[in-house]
């Protein structure tokens, strides 16, 4: 039996389809039970190949994947208890929405009045009771995706494996959908392993996000984690909006390391990916990190010139679009308040940051 630190686990988990290219890279991922776990990463990444190995729609080339301590590599689909949501909803056109919902129920072997009951329980759930008699034709893209969720839960599986499941929708109905399904997924204690290429999708719904990128998990944190302390440049650049300023590390001490950009200016950086002088480096910033009302900026602060290129209002926040040490893609966003400065194209003028706010990563 698997400890509570490992209900769903990975161990050296390799896949071809060809025998020579892996698809998945040596993935080692270690899962407790009722977390909810977002796989995310660009297309060809590897994180769609991971979750139908654990379905058992896939095989893996070499490893072994557990579920509560033992191993499914060879236990059929349909034998492994687990639930599954699709993008595409998969529901059978010809069976109402209560027939989709007992369809599991049948193969499962279990009695009509029992299957009755849990029908009604799942609809419920996804606030679709009325919905019973209808065909899915007759239902919207959202209802349908409810529906295709109840079908997943209603043989109470203590894992459901998401793919894509909003993708089909629109803004406002997925963001909606996003919360429900969080909220579904932790009062029922229900383990979730979630498949998207969003990132406000993976960091508005998960506990912890795994980012993968060819073929390999590039770090796995909580949101947070995720967004603030990024391992490498490509999870910096691949989460969320960040500046990126190129240089040469000039010397490191502890904590901290001081970086000659490519433009000639001298910064200080949080040294993470990066440990010899003379090392290639990607310094990364966020674009609500970085401060140019002059009262505002600490003692501490880094600054450097920058010209305004561009002022985009955008309701809440606004954002400046600057050239900043020889690039023009320097982004800084500030909160629309009373107080809020605002800038021309043309101006001139000094953006600082603090250096821990600042990371110097692989270039």
């Amino acid at each position: 039996m698997a400890n509570d630190a490992s209900f769903v686990e990975f161990q050296r988990v390799q896949k071809s389809y060809d025998g020579e290219i892996l698809v998945v890279k040596d993935l080692n991922l270690s899962m407790p039970k009722g977390e909810f776990l977002t796989m995310l990463g660009p297309s060809g990444s590897g994180k769609t190949t991971c979750l139908m190995m654990l379905a058992g729609f896939e095989t893996a080339t070499h490893g072994e994947i557990l579920l509560d301590g033992s191993p499914i590599n060879n236990i059929p689909p349909h034998k492994r208890g687990i639930g599954m949501v699709f993008q595409n909803y998969a529901l059978f056109p010809h069976m109402t929405v209560a027939e989709n919902l007992s369809f599991p129920l049948e193969v499962r072997k279990m009695g009509k009045s029992d299957r009755e009951a849990k029908v009604k329980r799942a609809l419920d759930m996804v606030q679709m009771g009325e919905f019973g008699g209808r065909r899915p034709a007759q239902l919207s893209g959202g209802q349908q995706q409810r529906i295709a969720l109840a079908r997943a839960l209603v043989f109470e599986p203590e894992l459901v494996l998401m793919d894509e499941p909003l993708g089909a929708l629109d803004k406002q109905l997925r963001e909606h959908m996003q919360f429900e399904i969080t909220n579904l997924a932790h009062d029922l204690g229900i383990t979730t392993v979630y498949v998207t290429h969003d990132q406000t999708e993976a960091l508005t719904m998960s506990d912890r996000v795994a980012v993968f990128d060819d073929g390999r998990i590039q770090q796995l944190a909580p949101p947070d984690t995720l967004y603030e302390e990024p391992e490498n440049s490509f999870v910096a650049q691949f989460i969320g909006e960040n500046n990126t300023l190129e240089g040469v590390l000039k010397s490191v001490n502890g904590d901290e390391c001081v970086v000659t950009l490519d433009s000639g200016e001298e910064i200080d950086a949080k040294p993470v990916n990066v440990s010899q002088p003379g090392e290639r480096t990607k310094v990364s910033i966020r674009p609500e990190r970085v401060e140019f009302n002059k009262d505002r900026l600490h003692a501490d602060a880094h600054t450097l010139k920058a010209t305004v290129q561009e002022f985009i209002y955008m309701g809440d926040i606004f954002r400046f679009r600057l050239r900043v040490a020889g690039r023009d893609d320097f982004i800084v966003k500030t909160r629309n308040a009373p107080d809020a400065v605002r800038l021309k194209p043309g101006e001139e003028i000094e953006i600082g940051w603090l250096p821990k706010d600042c990371r110097a990563l692989d270039a």
